[in-house]
This record gives structure tokens, sequence and C-alpha cells, in this order.
């Protein structure tokens, strides 16, 4: 796999520079699919498209998407980085709040640990920024995890530049995880700052295209000259901006995982990411 393809995790891990997210993998909301061996049929074509990096977090689901990974894929391949989060507790259906506390982030770390079947966690993410806890003690129970042997990378999500610099101040951060895609460029800021320090950025929800996808629309211009979908341009769009991009598009399908993979080898020229810079300022 060429070089500009793939991303060193903490300059460490390799991986392809296209992921796949499994939050959608579960039920509607909340519980188990409904189709649980379709469910696990789709990670398994994950692994033989080449995908080697699944994001999960123990909130999906609850739990579920942590399970069906480590049922579906245990004992792992060589060379699969399986990353999950914490720091998320569901309350109800539609309804959740933040836990950084240390006691749950270790309490849920060994939750994790047992769902996906593995002795150490690939990188372990704090899910979210807990308001009730100082952030300095959220990070260092991930650090303490690290110093256990529980985890052996650490990844932050939903974070600002500030919070970024405070994390890198307590331990080493592999990876942060925010929205960003196309038409939602608020961490950008947050991106520019993971490039300097050569910091993996895994955007969510990297599909959000809006009015650029319409018919006749810049996306749909460019799909046609590539024989593509306005996905995968949008896909392309995001590996072509960063180095350290590493998107992890989700989804319950595997024609559209098929879709989904193949933008990994899309390539945009200047023009054509330009075409789309130039309508995105435009919108």
């Amino acid at each position: 796999m060429a070089a500009h393809h793939t991303i060193d995790l903490a300059g460490t891990l390799t991986v392809s520079r296209l992921g796949f997210g499994a939050m959608r993998i579960t039920g509607a909301g909340t519980g188990e699919p409904e189709d649980r061996q379709e469910s696990k049929r789709l990670l398994t074509r994950a692994v033989e498209l080449g995908v080697d990096f699944i994001d999960t977090a123990d909130f999906y689901g609850p739990h579920e998407s942590e399970r069906l990974i480590g049922e579906a894929l245990a004992p792992y391949p060589d060379g699969l980085v399986v990353a999950t989060k914490g720091g998320a507790v569901q309350l109800e259906q539609g309804r959740w709040r933040p836990d950084g506390s240390p006691e749950h982030l270790k309490q849920a770390c060994e939750g994790s640990l047992l769902r996906l079947r593995v002795d150490t966690i690939d990188l372990y993410q704090l899910h979210i920024v807990d308001p009730k806890v100082p952030y300095e003690e959220s990070i260092g129970a991930l650090r303490d995890l690290r110093d256990e042997g529980k985890v052996r990378f650490i990844g932050i999500s939903n974070v600002d530049t500030k919070l970024l610099e405070q994390a890198r101040g307590i331990v080493d951060i592999a990876s942060v995880q925010n929205n960003y895609s196309i038409t939602q460029r608020d961490s950008e800021d947050v991106l520019v700052a993971c490039e300097k320090a050569s910091i993996a950025f895994l955007p969510w929800h990297p599909m959000a295209r809006g009015d650029l996808a319409r018919p006749g629309g810049p996306l749909d211009q460019v799909a046609k000259e590539h024989d593509a979908t306005p996905g995968q341009v949008a896909l392309a769009w995001l590996l072509h901006r960063s180095p350290v991009m590493l998107p992890i598009p989700g989804t319950s399908s595997v024609a559209h995982l098929e879709e989904n993979v193949a933008a990994r080898d899309l390539e945009l020229s200047d023009e054509d990411f330009a075409a789309v810079e130039a309508a995105v300022d435009a919108a």
C-alpha cells in the first residue's frame, strides 16, 4: 500500500487512512441489531476489504458494538487495530450523560477489554469532556490505564485546541476524534494542531455533505468525472485535505461499506479539491 495511503498511529501502528466506524452495526438507537449475523458479516467483510482500523465505543448499543466486534473478529488478525471509547453513559434510549470520573473510566475500560476479548486495547479514547470532572483527572485515568498495560495508546474526542494541549501536557496523545467533514469544519484549528504534532485526526460524521451533493452540484460533477459517487468524493476530499486524516465512515450495509472503502483509491486532483473548496466557501 502506498505510503500516502497509510498513517502511523503514535509513530508505531501503521494503518490504512480509511477505517470503519462501528456505531451503526447495533440496533436503531440502542440494543441488538435486527440481524446479528449480518452485522458480523459486515465486520468480516470490512477486514476482507483491507480495513485495518475499526473504531467503536462502549456507548454504542450500549456495549453491543463491542460485543459484535469481539464475536466476529477475535482472535484478531495481525495488523488489525481496534479502537474504543469510554466516558459516556446511556440512561435510556435517546438520553445520556458524560462520566469522565477516573472510577468510571477504569471500570468502563475493564468492560471493554472483556467484550472485545483482548488483554490490551490498541487505542482507548475519552469519548466526551465531562464538565463535572477536572479534565486532568480524566486524562490522568487514561494515563494510569496505559501504565497498567490495559491500553496501548490514548486518544481524545470532542475537544478544542486548549484541551488538546492540556491533554498533551499529561500524556502522549495518539489521536483526536472530532466532528469534521466538507460541510462541518469548525475543528479546522484542531486539525492544524494535529498536523503539526503528527497526531491522527479521526473525523466523525465524515459523510455530511448537505447541498453539495445535490444533482448537478460540485460533488456530483466531480463524481461523474471520476466514475464515482458523491459520497466517495466526500471521503476522497478528506483524504486529500490532510495526511493525518483518518476517516471512519460507518454503515449497516455491506454494499455501502464496499462503496466507502473504494474511496481510498479515488485520487482527487488539486483542481478537483479547489472546486469543492470554492463551493463550500460560496455556500
